[in-house]
């Protein structure tokens, strides 16, 4: 089930609205028409950075939330619930059916004038305590006249006033040593007791105004419950000066079923809001209201006129110490499990997983290897005299015996280049090999792992090869805890590639000893949280061993938001036997991207990744997660499959568009793509003659999303907008560690040191937890 959320004021952004005014031309017409001002104008240029004032900023951001919502593709899963993070609601309003577009526009234009006339207020974000907790330690001084403003998450809220009292406020909460109050860039209190006479004003305008109930429920604000029949106009104008019940909102669509929501509008704020929702709900609702009444504001405070800046989401701060001093009794080298240690031959549970075309490089894994630790090469995407070389070159350095492993990257149009893989990799003595992107355990998989099994004079069976199986999905991962399908095992038996023994081996013996449960990553994800994922795959776990009764413990790691001490940590609490990290090696003098690329990596924050479509899997819709800050290849990637889906040739997509994706994204003319694109496929023996229009739109769209990884890995210059660089928000935690410390500057995070300062932080985490016992 599946809701749909809108952002409020905060997610608006230079640049966002990007195609969507060309695409509804009528509708920009009509919002110009009401505003007085050029949409395009403004969201492009931000002219005098007047997407910073709120009465500019709440009209734009409706717009372009709410042509989103119309340019959703009608084939998606239709919502459930709709809701909408303060000036959010007006979108989910309006896709509820309550108003027009034109009415929608007007309203929030008179909206943010209202607001933008009130000031001489300030808020401030309380991170780390949950809401009883505030009111508790508010309670614990004089009056402070602060109200709570938005309650986000458990541990995230906001509180709105004047600025002496956010102050007095501050010294009274941060006696709490676990919360932190971070100060919010406006100049007013919104949503509280302060912003009365705005109500009043805009109460006068929505009773001119004839609204229709929802058609599908949306979420109050000021009652975290659907609306009911009437409820619009009173609502509406509550809403202005009551606290945002985010964290409730989101409550009531976890207790009516909604497993997924998904946020129309610039920014990803209210997904990670959704995920602290799932992973960490508010308790669940009581009679008495979890938000304290205010009361009414000071006349000094009522008559302000300050101008209102936009206000930014709060986001949690992670520390920025990366030099962790380590109490006696627990190291680094204690962490995780201890089999693990011994059977992979490494200093720490802990590895480093394979970024494909060679991110993860062959300096990358050398590095790890002498410094006693393991590294997977990043075969994906390379042909395979690319990986022989890379293979020659590690084993020369690391000798035939060495740490290192190699990337086995599904192929799940071209089973035969998996087979080729697995054969360059047995011809040459490879001994581990993680495995990456499977819905399934192939044939190139099992004779991999069986290659040269054995069963001893005692009858117990032997496998010399090791599958790190990175797996996201509870049915994929049993596939790989378990032994190989017989009707597989059969098959490679018959056409000589396993011998009797090893196919007996086969029925025996798990795919993979060691499950990695790759959470929220770069590349191709499935989004999951790890607090969710990590017990149930325990438990499957669990189940598995009892069915088959294994005398050897299965382990199970963790990947996926790897990016900090506290993480690694925090993956060991919940069971993890190791770890793997993969982003934050990215950005390292070892990797094998460019370092126009590692820059960008270097200054990014946790909310700077987006989802786009895989250009392996385009046609079936398949994500990736990428940077999004410094460069639209996310907007532009999803762009393209929008158009794939809409259209069924290039012909037919209109005249302007195509000449747009032909300067901007392809800088050259489509025919030059498409003579490319045959050109490889033919090389490749595929016969292109009977393809359809779509299937060709399709081929030609991939072209780009192959030269976009490109110029990345190579830092073309005039390229630079168009960089896809596969990452997760783990760089951005890490950067945050680092900063301030020697590791700031990226040229000095080698693999190792990182491996170092991730297992040592999160020793004195777990130590400091147990009072620095192991």
């Amino acid at each position: 089930m599946v809701a749909l959320v809108f952002p409020g004021q905060g997610s608006q952004r230079k640049g966002m609205g990007a195609g969507l005014f060309d695409r509804y031309p009528e509708l920009t017409r009509q919002a110009e028409d009401v505003l007085g001002w050029s949409l395009r104008e403004l969201c492009a240029d931000d002219p005098d950075g007047r997407l910073r004032r709120t009465e500019f900023a709440q009209p734009a951001l409706f717009v372009v939330n709410a042509l989103t919502h119309l340019s959703r593709a009608r084939e998606l899963p239709a919502p459930k619930f709709l809701a909408g993070h303060s000036l959010g609601e007006y979108d989910a309003l309006f896709a509820a059916g309550c108003f027009d577009f034109s009415t929608g526009v007007e309203l929030v234009r008179r909206r943010g004038e209202l607001m933008g006339r009130a000031g001489g207020g300030g808020m401030t974000a309380v991170i780390g305590v949950d809401l009883d907790r505030v009111v508790e330690l508010l309670a614990g001084g004089a009056d402070t006249g602060v109200d709570i403003a938005n309650h986000n998450s458990r541990t995230q809220v906001v509180l709105s006033g004047p600025p002496e009292g956010i102050r007095a406020a501050t010294i009274l909460i941060e006696r709490d040593k676990a919360a932190r109050c971070v100060p919010l860039k406006v100049s007013a209190a919104f949503h509280s007791r302060y912003m009365a006479a705005a109500a009043e004003e805009f109460a006068a305008v929505l009773a001119g105004v004839t609204f229709t109930d929802p058609m599908v429920p949306v979420i109050s604000n000021v009652t975290a419950q659907p609306y009911r029949p009437g409820e619009v106009a009173t609502l509406l104008a509550e809403q202005i000066r009551r606290p945002v019940r985010w964290a409730e909102s989101m409550r009531h669509l976890i207790d009516h079923g909604v497993e997924e929501v998904e946020e129309l509008g610039p920014g990803r704020v209210l997904a990670g809001l959704w995920k602290a929702a799932v992973t960490d709900p508010v308790p669940a609702p009581t009679a008495a209201p979890l938000i304290p009444a205010p009361r009414p504001a000071t006349p000094a405070m009522a008559a302000s006129t300050v101008a209102v800046p936009a206000m930014a989401a709060p986001t949690a701060a992670i520390p920025t110490t990366a030099v962790p001093t380590r109490p006696v009794g627990l190291r680094a080298e204690d962490l995780g499990s201890a089999e693990f240690r011994r059977d992979w031959g490494v200093r720490y549970a802990y590895l480093a997983g394979a970024m494909f075309r060679g991110i993860a490089s062959t300096e990358l894994v050398i590095r790890l290897g002498r410094a006693g630790l393991l590294g997977f090469f990043g075969a994906g995407g390379l042909k395979p005299d690319r990986v022989e070389a890379a293979l020659v070159e590690i084993k020369s350095a690391l000798g035939p015996d060495g740490r290192y492993g190699m990337n086995l990257l599904h192929s799940l149009d071209d089973p035969a280049f998996e087979d080729a893989v697995v054969e360059l990799y047995l011809r040459h003595g490879v001994r581990a090999v993680e495995t990456a992107g499977f819905t399934q355990v192939t044939p190139a998989v099992v004779r991999f792992r069986y290659h040269g099994a054995r069963i001893d004079a005692a009858g117990v069976c032997h496998a010399p090869h090791r599958v790190l199986a990175k797996v996201s999905r509870p049915e994929v991962a049993a596939a790989f805890m378990r032994p190989a399908a017989p009707a597989v095992v059969a098959k490679l038996r018959d056409a000589g590639l396993l011998t009797d023994e090893e196919a007996r081996v086969a029925l025996v013996l798990p795919v993979s000893e060691d499950i990695c449960v790759e959470a929220d990553s770069g590349g191709h994800t499935d989004g999951g949280a790890a607090l969710t994922l990590m017990p149930s795959m325990l438990r499957l776990r669990d189940e598995v061993m009892a069915e088959e009764g294994y005398a050897k413990r299965l382990r199970v790691g963790a990947a996926g938001g790897v990016g900090a001490p506290e993480a690694v940590a925090a993956m060991l609490v919940l069971g993890a036997d190791f770890v793997l990290t993969g982003s934050v090696n990215q950005c390292t003098p070892e990797s094998g991207t460019s370092d126009a690329v590692k820059d960008i990596l270097a200054s990014l924050d946790v909310q700077d990744t987006a989802y786009a479509p895989a250009g392996d899997m385009f046609e079936i819709g398949a994500r990736v997660q990428v940077v999004r800050k410094g460069t639209l290849f996310a907007a532009r990637g999803n762009k393209l499959h929008q158009l794939y889906r809409r259209y069924d040739s290039w012909e037919e997509i209109d005249e302007r568009t195509r000449k747009s994706i032909e300067d901007t994204y392809f800088k050259r003319p489509y025919a030059e793509v498409w003579a490319e694109t045959a050109a490889y496929h033919q090389g490749r023996g595929k016969d292109l003659s009977r393809l359809s229009g779509k299937q060709k739109l399709a081929l030609a769209f991939q072209w780009y999303f192959a030269r976009s990884v490109r110029w990345g890995l190579d830092g073309v210059p005039d390229q630079r907008v168009n960089y896809q660089i596969q990452c997760g928000p783990a760089i951005g935690a890490f950067n945050r560690f680092a900063a301030g410390t020697d590791l700031q500057d990226w040229r000095a995070r080698h693999v190792e040191v990182i491996a170092e300062r991730l297992m040592s932080g999160a020793a004195e985490v777990l130590a400091g937890m147990c009072g620095g016992r192991p």
